[in-house]
C-alpha cells in the first residue's frame, strides 16, 4: 500500500524529553518481536486501515509485513474511510474482496458496525491497529468498542498495537452525558480525552462500558520512546479530511462547525484549517467549498464563495477552543438557527448550545464543566500506560 507523508519536519515545534525524536518514536506495529510469537500457528483477523503501518520499514503496511512473515491472515475488517482510507466522512463502506491480497475486506461502517459472530469463525485472534487523533467524535474509538464488545461475547483475544495521540498532551472540553450516546461519542470522556487507543480500551474494560459490563480478553502492545508531553506527527493521513498536523490540532476546535451551517474547509485542500460563511461579515479570507472526489462530496456551502478565517498557520502548540465557534454564532445572528440536530451529538451534552443561546461567554462555559473533567481526569490516571 503506499502511504501519504505529510510533514518533513515531524518533530516542528516538539518538546521531546530526554533528547528523543520522532525516529526513536516506535509504535506497537513496529516491535514484531513483541507481536509475531503471539500470532504464530493462529488464524489472524486485523482491523487495519491506510495508517496501520511499520514506519521503520518504509511504511509498509501491516497486512503485508504479516503475510510476509508467514502469518495466516483470514480477514480484514475496516472503519470509517475504508481500508484505503479514501472514502468520505458518512460515506457507505462496502464489504468486498481486496485485490491486492485477495483477502475478504469486512466493513464495519454503516449498518454492521459490530464484528458478527459467524465473521470471527474462522479467526483465533483479532488484531486492532487503526491511528487514533485523540478526540471523542473520531470514530476509529467506537469502531473499537464493538470490536471489544464482540471479543468479550466470542471470547476472542484482541491484541492491540498502540500508537501515539497526536492530541495526547492535554485534555479539554465537555464530558459527554447519559442519554446522547452515538457513534460520534460512545463513551463518558470529554472532547479532547488524552489517551491512546490501548489506553482507553483499559478504561472501557475497567469502567464496566461494554454491553452488560463484560470484559473483553485485550492485551495492548505499548509505544515505546513516547509520552503525553511529546508532540507526534502522523505519517499518513488518518482520515481524507484531515491532511497535516495543522488539520489535526484543529480538529477539535473546528469540528463542531459540523453541528451548523457554517464551512469548515471540506471541499478544500485545506479542511479543519479554516472556516467561513457565504457573508462577508465572516472576515477577509475567501474560499468555495466544490465536491473532490476521495476528500469531499457534496460539502456544506458547495460552489459558494465563502468568507472567514485562514488558520493554517496555527501553532502546533494550539489547544480546544470556542472562540472561533462564538464568534461564527455571533456573526451569524441566526441564534437557534445557528444549530443542526448534529450538533448535540457532537458537544456530548445541550448544555454548551443551550449556555451559547444564553450568551454566556466562553470562560463561563467552561466553568460548567470543570468538575465533570476533574473528574475525569483523576479517572484517567488509572489507566495511563505513558
Amino acid at each position: 500500500m503506499t502511504s501519504l507523508a505529510f510533514c518533513k519536519n515531524p518533530t516542528k515545534n516538539g518538546d521531546e524529553k530526554k533528547g528523543e525524536t520522532q525516529t526513536d518514536i516506535l509504535p506497537a506495529a513496529d516491535q514484531p518481536e513483541n507481536y509475531l510469537p503471539l500470532l504464530e500457528g493462529k488464524r489472524v483477523g486485523l482491523v487495519v486501515n491506510q495508517t496501520s503501518i511499520l514506519t521503520q520499514s518504509n511504511n509498509m503496511h501491516l497486512v503485508d509485513f504479516l503475510m510476509m512473515e508467514g502469518i495466516d491472515v483470514k480477514k480484514v475488517f475496516v472503519p470509517e474511510h475504508g481500508f484505503r482510507g479514501d472514502a468520505d466522512a458518512g460515506e457507505a463502506i462496502k464489504s468486498e474482496v481486496d485485490q491486492a491480497t485477495g483477502l475478504p475486506i469486512v466493513s464495519l461502517y454503516g449498518d454492521n458496525k459490530k464484528p458478527a459472530k459467524e465473521s470471527l469463525k474462522d479467526i483465533d485472534i483479532l488484531i486492532y491497529d487503526l491511528q487514533d487523533v485523540g478526540v471523542r467524535f473520531y470514530t476509529y474509538i467506537s469502531t473499537m468498542h464493538y470490536v471489544m464488545e464482540s471479543c468479550a461475547e466470542n471470547n476472542m483475544p484482541l491484541l492491540i498495537l498502540d500508537r501515539p495521540n497526536p492530541n495526547g498532551n492535554y485534555v479539554d472540553g465537555p464530558v459527554l452525558k447519559k442519554g446522547l450516546e452515538s457513534f460520534v461519542g460512545m463513551h463518558p470522556i470529554p472532547v479532547v480525552h488524552g489517551l491512546t487507543v490501548g489506553e482507553l480500551a483499559r478504561m472501557i474494560n475497567g469502567e464496566g462500558w461494554l454491553k452488560g459490563g463484560v470484559q473483553a480478553p485485550i492485551q495492548v502492545i505499548a509505544v515505546k520512546n513516547w509520552d503525553h508531553s511529546m508532540h507526534y506527527s502522523l505519517p499518513v493521513k488518518p482520515s481524507p479530511n484531515l491532511p497535516n498536523d495543522v488539520s489535526i490540532r484543529l480538529y477539535p476546535t473546528l469540528c463542531y462547525f459540523e453541528g451548523t451551517d457554517v464551512s469548515l474547509g471540506r471541499g478544500t485542500y485545506f479542511p479543519f484549517q479554516v472556516y467561513g460563511y457565504p457573508d462577508s461579515k465572516f472576515g477577509d479570507f475567501t474560499f468555495t467549498p466544490v465536491s473532490i472526489v476521495g476528500m469531499s462530496k457534496n460539502p456544506p456551502q458547495q460552489d459558494k464563495l465563502c468568507y472567514g478565517e485562514d488558520l493554517r498557520n496555527t501553532d502546533l502548540d494550539h489547544q480546544f477552543t470556542l472562540k472561533y465557534l462564538l464568534r461564527a454564532y455571533s456573526l451569524s445572528g441566526k441564534k437557534e438557527k445557528f444549530f443542526n440536530n448534529f450538533f448535540d451529538k457532537l458537544a456530548g451534552t445541550d448544555q454548551l448550545r443551550k449556555d451559547i443561546l444564553s450568551g454566556k461567554s466562553e470562560q463561563e462555559i467552561r466553568a460548567s464543566w470543570q468538575q465533570d473533567l476533574a473528574a475525569y481526569k483523576t479517572m484517567r490516571d488509572k489507566y495511563r500506560m505513558y
